[in-house]
């Protein structure tokens, strides 16, 4: 069919879907109990959402429940494909998911600490991160008093687990 006989408000361009922080490719999605429950909260939100759209104008309704129903997709497939893994069950003297890992940078002895998490509950605010982040794989089954190599741009740095706790 000739453009010309299509009407303009047929020709909205589609609503572009933030995607979900991404998990490589033959990785499990691993999850705390924690994360599981933060999906499910965000799955609830976004349905509630949907249902609160304003019904005045069509075409904006549309748009927004289509974004929605974007949304929901993904999270229904990270949802589906969770591996909950309970950090007080994984060996409390090594480091493993669901850890609050404290590491001394060997050489200026500056301390840091985060939990290794899942990559939907990551957040370097409160100190999470993705079990598929470098500085984690690096750390990962190690345990206190051991070093970790870690290489951050061109500096290689030596990482030392000074505790673990689950």
């Amino acid at each position: 069919m000739s453009r010309g006989f299509v009407k303009e408000s047929d020709q909205e361009e589609l609503p572009i879907i933030p995607p979900r922080s991404p998990l490589p490719a033959g990785e499990t999605n691993y999850v705390t109990p924690a994360g599981l429950q933060a999906l499910h909260a965000e799955r609830e939100q976004l349905e509630a959402d949907k249902a609160a759209l304003p019904t005045d104008n069509e075409d904006e309704r549309r748009r927004a429940a289509t974004v929605i129903d974007g949304k929901l997709a993904l999270l229904d497939r990270r949802i589906s494909t969770a591996r909950v893994l309970e950090p007080r069950e994984q060996p409390q003297e090594e480091v493993r998911f669901g850890a609050h890992v404290t590491l001394k940078h060997v050489a200026t002895g500056k301390l840091q600490e985060f939990q290794i998490v899942g990559v939907d509950e990551a957040n370097v605010k409160e100190r999470k991160i993705s079990f598929t982040a470098p500085i984690a794989r690096a750390v990962t089954g190690l345990w206190v008093g051991e070093v970790a190599d870690f290489r951050l741009g061109g500096e290689l740095r030596q990482l030392e687990v000074v505790g673990i706790r689950y």
